[in-house]
C-alpha cells in the first residue's frame, strides 16, 4: 500500500477488521517491520487524538518517529504555484517535500480545508502534491475532504459493539458554533456504504454531502425518522458544503439547535451506542447526560485509533 485516503485503498474489509484484532490483541508483534525506518509526521493544523495514535502505533511497529508542525517551529510554507514569494512564507512546498522525503520512510499529512474555495479544497491540492513530490509513500492524517483513519477506527469500533449482523447507522449532523470541514462525515459516509450495514444519513436541507462520498445512502431529512430503530448514532457537524449553492460553501446556513442529540433523540433509537470523532462541543452536538451515558462508545472510538493506523502503517512498511 502506497497511499491511503480512501476505502478502496484498505482493499478487502474483512481482512482489514481482521488485521485490527490481532494487532489490538499483540500490539507488539510486528516491531521489526519498522526497525531502522522513520515515520514523518506533518500537521499543517491541529491534533491530539491524531498526533498520539499515530506515534503510538509507529512507536508498537517500532519505528522512530518526526513530528513537524508546519505553524510553529518551521518556516511558513507557501503551496500555490505561480505566486511571488513577497510576503511571510519563506519556502516553497516544492522544495520542502522533497526535503522531508529525504528524512524518512514514510509520510503522514495533516491538512484541513480552508472553507473559502471548494474546487481547490476537493482538489486535495496540498495532500497531492507530497504525494508527488515526496517520493516516500503518503497517508492522510485528515485532508481537506477525507479522515480515513478515523473512518476505520469508527468501523472497527461498530464491528466490536453492533448486536445484530447488519445493523443501522446513522450520521446525524448537529449544530455548532464555528465552520467546520466535510472530511469527518465523507469518510465515515464512504466507509459506511463500503461495509455491510444499514446506513441513512440525515441532515438539514441544503446541507447535503458531496454525491461521490454519499454514495447508495439513503438521505433522510426528518431526524426522527431517521433515529427510529438505529443501533448507532454517529453524531457530527459540518459546514455546508455547497453541492446545491456553492456560494454558501464553508458557511453556517442552519444553527437549529432542534438537531443537537439529547436523551429525547436516543429515545427514538434502539438503545443506539452514540459515537463522534472528538473533540466535541457539548450541549451544542450532544449533551451532557448522552455522552456521559454507558451508551456513549467515544472513548473505545478514540482508543481505536491507534488500531487502526497500525494496520496502515504495517502494511505500508510491508510494502517497502
Amino acid at each position: 500500500m502506497k497511499t491511503f485516503i480512501n476505502v478502496e485503498d484498505i482493499g478487502d474489509l474483512r481482512q482489514a477488521l481482521a488485521e485490527a484484532q490481532e494487532l489490538k490483541q499483540e500490539r507488539f508483534k510486528y516491531q521489526h517491520l519498522g526497525k531502522n525506518k522513520t515515520l514523518m509526521m506533518i500537521f499543517f493544523n491541529n491534533s491530539l487524538r491524531t498526533r498520539l495514535s499515530t506515534q503510538k502505533a509507529a512507536m508498537n511497529l517500532g519505528m522512530n518517529v518526526i513530528v513537524l508542525d508546519v505553524n510553529a517551529g518551521a518556516w511558513k510554507l507557501e503551496t500555490e504555484r505561480g505566486v511571488i514569494m513577497d510576503g511571510d512564507k519563506s519556502e516553497h512546498l516544492l522544495e520542502a517535500i522533497p526535503v522531508m522525503g529525504c528524512y524518512c520512510d514514510l509520510i503522514g499529512v495533516r491538512s484541513f480545508a480552508g472553507l473559502t474555495d471548494r474546487e481547490y479544497d476537493y482538489a486535495e491540492t496540498v495532500l497531492k502534491q507530497f504525494i508527488k513530490y515526496s517520493g516516500r509513500p503518503v497517508f492522510a492524517m485528515e485532508t481537506a475532504t477525507v479522515h480515513p483513519l478515523q473512518a476505520f477506527a469508527d468501523l472497527i469500533t461498530i464491528e466490536e459493539y453492533k448486536q445484530s449482523k447488519r445493523p443501522k447507522v446513522v450520521l446525524t449532523w448537529a449544530p455548532h458554533c464555528r465552520a467546520l470541514p466535510q472530511a469527518v462525515p465523507n469518510s465515515f459516509a464512504q466507509w459506511m456504504n463500503a461495509a455491510d450495514v444499514d446506513f441513512v444519513v440525515t441532515h438539514p436541507e441544503g446541507y447535503e454531502l458531496d454525491p461521490k462520498f454519499v454514495g447508495n445512502a439513503r438521505v433522510e431529512y426528518d431526524q426522527r425518522k431517521a433515529f427510529e430503530g438505529a443501533d448507532f448514532i454517529y453524531a457530527k457537524n459540518w459546514s455546508n458544503p455547497g453541492v446545491t449553492n456553492p456560494e454558501d460553501y464553508g458557511k453556517i446556513t442552519c444553527r437549529d439547535m432542534s438537531w443537537t442529540v439529547d436523551t429525547e433523540h436516543m429515545a427514538w433509537t434502539n438503545q443506539a451506542k452514540f459515537m463522534h470523532c472528538l473533540p466535541v462541543r457539548r450541549n451544542l452536538i450532544v449533551t451532557d447526560d448522552v455522552i456521559e451515558s454507558p451508551d456513549s462508545i467515544v472513548i473505545p472510538e478514540a482508543a481505536n485509533r491507534e488500531i487502526s493506523c497500525s494496520v496502515v502503517i504495517k502494511r505500508m512498511l510491508e510494502a517497502l
